[in-house]
This record gives structure tokens, sequence and C-alpha cells, in this order.
């Protein structure tokens, strides 16, 4: 009997929502979260947990892991970029419901009406996540990104920059995420499942860049002279300017939009 298959999809009921509970208390005291981005992943967790099982904890527990230590691995080494980024390595609930809440609702989806193309689009929505989150982690520290559509060398951190350490970096997370889905898969391992999770998270990371470089908001700081996703104000304190992108779209709706369509291509390939 294969090990990894059906029993591993069975819901967990409050057992579930116990067990996430115990997993954000502990990824808030490793300051990982803030107090809203653990109340936020209970509530992430609970419904993965308790509605899909504990193949679906993994992957989960998989991306959370492996993007919170990629974060603080690199939190010394980027200090010179983080003046562009609106938030920091500790995950508040926009971000954890950003990259979580489909997850979510796709464990609901599976459990509603049990199908491999849910797992996959789960998986998927989750590869995407550690594929940017990689990626953006990584690739910041290459001293000569390019925008993804001109080709011009642009300053590190900068939204829509990519970059070779950001491409291997983003199929890395997509791969993890990937290879997992494929082992854990309902029934029996499935490659051809594992392959439609990690084009997915490639898609979504590449969407990823594509909305940072055209549509996210981004601001100037005039006491800083610098480009920032931050608002209202700079970490300097100096107020910022509206430079460019739809003022409504910030990093949290551009992640989740590229989560969507990653989880859309899984769905539809992963059957």
């Amino acid at each position: 009997m294969d090990p990894f298959g059906v029993a591993w999809h069975a819901p967990l009921g409050w057992w579930g929502v116990a067990w996430a509970a115990g997993i954000a208390w502990a990824a808030y005291r490793a300051r990982s979260l803030s107090p809203s981005g653990a109340w936020a992943a209970w509530g992430v967790g609970s419904a993965i947990l308790a509605l899909g099982g504990w193949a679906w904890g993994v992957l989960l527990l998989a991306f959370f892991v492996s993007s919170s230590g990629w974060s603080r691995w690199a939190a010394a080494r980027k200090r010179a970029t983080a003046e562009k980024f609106a938030k920091g390595s500790r995950r508040d609930a926009g971000q954890v419901l950003a990259n979580g809440g489909l997850a979510a609702a796709l464990a609901v989806a599976y459990a509603w009406q049990p199908a491999a193309r849910w797992w996959a689009a789960f998986a998927a929505a989750l590869a995407a996540a550690a594929a940017d989150t990689w990626a953006t982690e990584i690739g910041v520290l290459h001293p000569r990104p390019r925008h993804i559509l001109s080709g011009r060398v642009v300053a590190p951190g900068t939204s829509g920059g990519v970059s070779p350490w950001g491409w291997a970096a983003a199929a890395g997370g997509a791969g993890l995420l990937a290879a997992l889905a494929g082992l854990l898969a309902p029934g029996e391992p499935n490659g051809r499942l594992a392959l439609s999770v990690w084009l997915g998270g490639l898609v979504g990371s590449a969407v990823d860049s594509l909305l940072g470089a055209t549509v996210q908001a981004m601001y100037y700081c005039p006491a800083c002279a610098k480009e920032t996703e931050q608002h209202p104000f700079h970490r300097c304190g100096a107020r910022t300017q509206h430079r460019r992108g739809w003022p409504w779209l910030h990093n949290d709706g551009v992640n989740a939009a590229s989560i969507a369509v990653a989880a859309l291509v899984g769905f539809l390939l992963g059957g």
C-alpha cells in the first residue's frame, strides 16, 4: 500500500484547527509572523488542515518554513534595498492572506468535491508563492538585475527587476513544492501533476514580475530620491509621492493575482 495515498488527504477536523493554532503560535514566537499575521495564519492553516489533511499541511509548512528561512538569511544582506519594500520579513495578515488565502479556499473546494485538479491548483498556488519569495530574497542580492520588459539594468530591489539568481531561486522554490505535490498526490505519486505544479509556479512568478513592472503602485521619496513601495510615508519619515502604476494595487494584490494565475495553470494541467 502506498504510504502517501488517500489517507494523507483525510480531513483532520478539529485536530487540524488545534495543530494550526500551535504552528501559528510557534511562528509568532519565532518572529516570522506579526500578531495579525498569526491570527490570519491560524485561519488559513485551520481550513487547510481541517479540510485537506496532512498532505496539505506538509505543503503549507514547506512553503512557510523555506520562505521564512530565506527571509531570515537574506535580511542582513539586503539592508541597502530595504527602503524599496513596503513590508519586512515578519509577515502580517495581508501577506498571509495574499499568499495562503486562495490555498485555503482550494482546500474547501477539495473537501466539497475531491479531485486531483484541486490538489494541483492548491500546490501550484503555494509553488508560485514560494517561487516569488525565494526569487525576492535571493534575486535582490544580484548586483545588476534587469527590467523584465526593457532589459535595462535597474537597481536591486526594483519591482519588475529580474536576474539569473532570481530565476534560479524561483525554479527551486516552485520545484520543492512540485516535488512534494507529486509525491503526496492523492492515490499514488504523480509525475505529470508535479510538472504542472512546477510550471504553474514559474508562470505565477513571471506574472508577479510583469505586474510589478507595469501596474503595481510605486512611490517616490523626495528626501531620499529613491523609488519605493512604501506609502504614505517612507522609512525615513518623509511623505512619498505616487510615481506610477494603479494606486490601489500594492504588493499583496500583485501576489494574490499571480498566485491565482498559477492555481489556474495547475488546475487546467494537473487533472
